[in-house]
């Protein structure tokens, strides 16, 4: 089985394990309970707006949720919003519920919460619905070069 996502993976040299589970609603907590994993360890992928036609990633833990005051700061951007499903879907070229940040089609910042990186693995979506990656948050960090920030409130 490959995703985008794992593809993406392999052709950087990230390593990962894949954890299946039965997809029957969308959601961190709802994959955290399917899989027996901490929910403060299963990383949730929003899809955020800059202002115009300006995107990015945030990934935060399960248990938290997203300051977009904060990223609007770190990001640099006058105001920030949670896209719409169909932006999201259209921007990443994964349906809502099975968006990961790896091998997205529009190639898109990402930002991590940094309180993820205490943990030495997490659960971050693969890119398909009941499909999730057990990975190192740092290789995440590496693999996207991304930008970690306190963004959660």
């Amino acid at each position: 089985m490959s995703t985008r996502a794992i593809s993406y993976l392999k052709k950087v040299g990230v390593p990962f394990e894949i954890v299946r589970y039965d997809h029957e609603e969308k959601g961190a907590e709802f994959a955290a309970r399917a899989t027996d994993f901490p929910l403060a360890r299963t990383v949730k992928t929003l899809v955020v707006e800059l202002g115009r036609k300006k995107y990015c990633l945030a990934l935060m833990p399960g248990d938290r949720q997203i300051d977009l005051k904060t990223l609007a700061k770190v990001s640099g951007a006058k105001r920030t919003a949670m896209v719409d499903t169909a932006t999201a879907e259209r921007l990443t070229g994964y349906l809502v519920g099975g968006i990961s940040p790896f091998g997205t089609k529009q190639q898109i910042p990402v930002v991590m919460e940094e309180s993820i990186l205490q943990h030495d693995e997490i659960l971050i979506n693969a890119g398909q619905k009941g499909v999730m990656l057990k990975m190192s948050p740092a290789d995440i960090v590496r693999a996207l070069n991304g930008k970690v920030a306190a963004i959660a409130r």
